[in-house]
């Protein structure tokens, strides 16, 4: 039997929302699997906060670049989040988002090889940086889009400068009518998504592992229950699934009455054109991060009282 303890308890009532009992008895049952409690407790309806799991905190910057129909967004990670508000540690994140940019390049091992201005790779970049901040720091990830007629709009929650920040959402809309009206629209579209968090643009979007996974605990919820009659349950769910993760299903933050892909299509009257939303990318600072990656300080201290 595993040894549960505080900490994983503490961790998946984080992650769920659900009471410390609860959450020991769900790891109890799965043996101290963190992903599998959080399942157990959706089944028995006690996660309040199912979609926040595997999101924790890491330390770092995340940053945007955007020119005409371009854009991209990085996240550069560090140790503490001291450095996020070094001068030095600021300057290489923008800049790698700019060299991103520029080469319209979203594979990280890629970017890492181009050139970084003022000599050298952005690798070596990196690692100068290290050398004279004294924290490990890496590139995370990135992601770029584009469109050939329209605009890519930004918007940054918890910003500490221009173009970087906390949480970092770009938006693609693709139209041949007016671009300031399409900004504006597209500026409150990446609130939306800063705020509602959407796991991709529509349903077909869906990781099918992702979906599986939704289908079997609505059907463990109901368990029992005649099969035509639990097919109809597991499709109503999805759809409101939908409606919670897929960015055109999302009751839109700015007027809920409607939801997100509504808004686009009505938008068409005011700017002159059909629009259409073409993708978005939404970088959240160390989301999906695992806490066992982080220093157990607390380990270390016991560990150099010891002999």
């Amino acid at each position: 039997m595993a040894n549960i303890t505080a900490a994983m308890v503490k961790d998946l009532r984080e992650k769920t929302g659900a009471g410390m009992m609860d959450c020991k008895n769900a790891l109890t049952e799965t043996s101290g699997d963190l992903e599998a409690a959080v399942d157990w407790l959706r089944k028995k309806g006690l996660s309040k906060a199912a979609k926040k799991s595997g999101r924790v905190a890491a330390e770092g910057l995340v940053a945007i670049a955007v020119e005409a129909n371009n854009g991209v967004v990085v996240e550069v990670n560090s140790e503490t989040d001291f450095v996020a508000r070094n001068g030095e540690f600021q300057a290489l994140a923008k800049t790698i988002a700019t060299v991103a940019l520029e080469n319209g390049e979203a594979d990280v091992e890629k970017l890492k090889n181009h050139h970084y201005p003022g000599g050298g790779t952005v690798n070596e970049a990196i690692a100068n940086s290290i050398a004279t901040i004294g924290e490990n720091m890496t590139l995370r990830r990135a992601a770029t889009l584009s469109v050939p007629h329209g605009v890519i709009a930004q918007y940054m929650h918890n910003s500490i400068a221009d173009g970087l920040g906390k949480i970092g959402v770009i938006v693609a809309l693709e139209s041949t009518g007016s671009a300031e009206i399409l900004s504006e629209l597209g500026r409150k579209i990446a609130m939306h998504i800063a705020a509602a968090s959407p796991l991709a643009l529509d349903a077909s979007g869906i990781d099918p592992a992702v979906l599986e996974r939704e289908k079997n605990v609505l059907r463990d919820k109901n368990v029992g229950k005649p099969a035509n009659v639990l097919e109809k349950i597991v499709e109503s769910g999805l759809k409101t699934y939908f409606k919670e993760v897929c960015l055109v299903d999302q009751a839109f933050v700015h007027d809920p009455s409607k939801n997100v892909g509504q808004i686009v299509a009505e938008a068409a009257k005011a700017v002159g054109a059909p629009v259409t939303l073409k993708g978005f990318a939404r970088f959240g600072l160390g989301e999906g991060i695992e806490k066992g990656d982080e220093p157990d300080f607390a380990a270390e201290v016991a560990s150099m009282t010891k002999g």
